[in-house]
């Protein structure tokens, strides 16, 4: 009997191992295969190609070294003082992830305009454009900016005190605390945190695709999007291997750069920064940059209902009635569908494998769980490239079906890491102790592990759902002739210099993703309810 679960086990892992390999790797090296001598000298050769490497470079490390910068002050305003409304703050903060990154584009365009047109420069008086560098570098920091808050908040939330309790017996003063502490504690989470944040920005192609102009040009991104187009695969490999580069080398810092925020146990909360000066910077701090994420969004809703923007500003829903003509309630329904699709399969697959590597050790665990996490170090549109190349002649490509799995791949790394570390501090002999009581596995797992589990389950559900909802990335090569998401209708109407329209379909995706997040939490809050009740 033991012998014959030991070879269920492994046979189970062994799938889903070729699963990854099937829908990641293999795709990748098609990508690669359609390289030729040729098609490298043609893109190298391009007047395009360098200056798009150098727009590419200087704008995502501008953008990743303000947006980092901010994402650190933004955590330690909530972590380390006793300010109040860190919910709040901690919502607005992360309110830009729920929207596409163009729409951060036509945000700015509508606050700060061209040549004069913004609200900003009509109301101040000012002849302001945020069209070019400046542009696209406040746009990549709008859209990065969640992600980085997010991995530092998360990581500093957790830090044991103790070590500064010692230090302050000792005398050591606050910024020698702060220099041979808590950066030693944060350098593995800020270096992984400067690679996404990089790498999310130099291969997105909706902030630099609205704002670039004639004299900026291109970016590799909008590069690869225009070969594709144009069926030129083996150009289009030659800049998905260039954007692979940043993407691997946070890879490779999460495997094997030393973690120092993962050693010992939180025996005692951090230190807070209680005093009046701290908590009015925290404030003063946050509230400012609360208002600067606001604007942009308040600033596309300004279109929205704005009767001719920016000549008459009178309120008017011809743009959302002309929007629905258009059939956005059609591309609405598909990309609810394709979300939900993401949300249901993802969610399902990332706690089989999350279950299996962390509850069911074996030689094969530790491949499983590189080979889970490889989708990491892939950007969208490179994934959208190579799905396009591997699964061209398929029967699923140009279905629900490939757009469905497409996104499940594209952010399975996170909810699986998240399921992982959760069921890592799970009792591990609940197992054993089912097993001694003759209680199957399979049985633990729904009537134990999952209920244990669950908030963590919701939380996978709804990255998915969010992130399906608003992507523009892989589904942009993938769509046609699938029925296309709602996301899609944004670069539509920016191609036809229908602003109007573009403004009311990201107000569509920004109002069904909040919907999805209150419900989430909601259900959380009636769950801890009725736990606090029964108890």
């Amino acid at each position: 009997m033991t012998r014959r679960k030991d070879l269920s086990r492994i046979t189970i892992q062994i799938c889903l191992g070729l699963f990854f390999l099937f829908v990641v790797v293999c795709p990748i090296i098609a990508t690669f295969s359609r390289i030729t001598p040729s098609s490298f000298r043609r893109l190298v050769s391009s007047t395009d190609f360098v200056p798009a490497i150098v727009n590419s470079v200087t704008t995502a490390l501008t953008a990743t070294l303000i947006s980092t910068a901010l994402a650190l002050g933004a955590a330690f305003a909530l972590c380390r003082t006793d300010i109040r409304g860190k919910g709040a703050f901690s919502m607005l903060f992360v309110l830009p992830m729920l929207i596409p990154s163009i729409s951060h584009a036509y945000g700015l365009k509508a606050l700060i305009g061209v040549n004069g047109s913004g609200i900003l420069s009509k109301l101040f008086g000012l002849n302001l454009s945020v069209l070019g560098f400046h542009g696209i570098v406040i746009g990549s920091v709008l859209y990065s900016f969640p992600v980085a808050f997010l991995m530092l908040q998360s990581i500093l939330q957790y830090e044991d005190g103790l070590p500064y309790k010692a230090a302050k017996v000792l005398g050591i003063p606050p910024l020698r605390r702060f220099t041979g502490i808590t950066l030693p504690y944060l350098k593995k989470t800020l270096i992984s945190t400067f690679f996404a944040v990089f790498t999310m920005i130099v291969t997105d192609y909706g902030v630099p695709e609205a704002l670039h102009t004639r004299k900026f040009g291109y970016t590799l991104s909008i590069l690869m999007l225009r070969d594709v187009e144009n069926a030129r695969f083996g150009s289009a490999g030659v800049i998905g291997i260039l954007l692979l580069v940043p993407a691997v080398a946070a890879f490779a810092v999460d495997l094997f750069v030393p973690d120092r925020a993962q050693s010992g146990f939180v025996s005692e909360s951090s230190e807070t920064w209680c005093g009046r000066g701290a908590r009015v910077l925290a404030y003063l701090f946050s509230g400012v940059l609360s208002l600067l994420i606001l604007l942009p969004i308040a600033a596309f809703c300004v279109q929205v209902f704005a009767k001719s923007y920016p000549r008459d500003l009178s309120f008017t829903l011809s743009h959302v009635k002309d929007t629905l003509k258009s059939g956005a309630d059609g591309f609405l329904l598909n990309s609810l569908l394709y979300a939900t699709l993401a949300a249901l399969f993802g969610t399902a697959l990332a706690f089989l494998s999350a279950y299996m590597t962390a509850r069911m050790k074996s030689p094969l665990t530790r491949p499983l769980h590189l080979v889970s996490i490889t989708s990491v170090a892939i950007p969208g549109l490179v994934l959208g490239l190579a799905y396009v190349i591997f699964f061209k002649n398929t029967p699923i490509y140009g279905t629900v079906l490939i757009i469905g799995l497409a996104n499940s791949v594209h952010f399975f790394a996170s909810p699986y890491l998240l399921m992982y570390n959760t069921l890592n501090k799970v009792n591990p002999d609940l197992e054993n102790v089912g097993k001694t009581l003759g209680v199957g596995r399979t049985r633990i797992v729904f009537d134990v592990v999952l209920p244990k589990v669950r908030f963590t389950l919701f939380e996978m559900a709804v990255y998915f759902f969010v992130n399906s909802m608003m992507t523009i990335s892989a589904v942009s090569l993938l769509a046609p002739p699938a029925p296309l998401p709602l996301s899609l209708m944004i670069s539509r109407a920016e191609s036809q210099i229908d602003i109007g329209k573009a403004a009311t379909v990201s107000l569509m995706i920004l109002a069904v993703n909040l919907a999805v997040r209150g419900a989430m939490a909601l259900a959380r809050g009636r769950v801890r309810t009725r736990g606090a009740r029964s108890q």
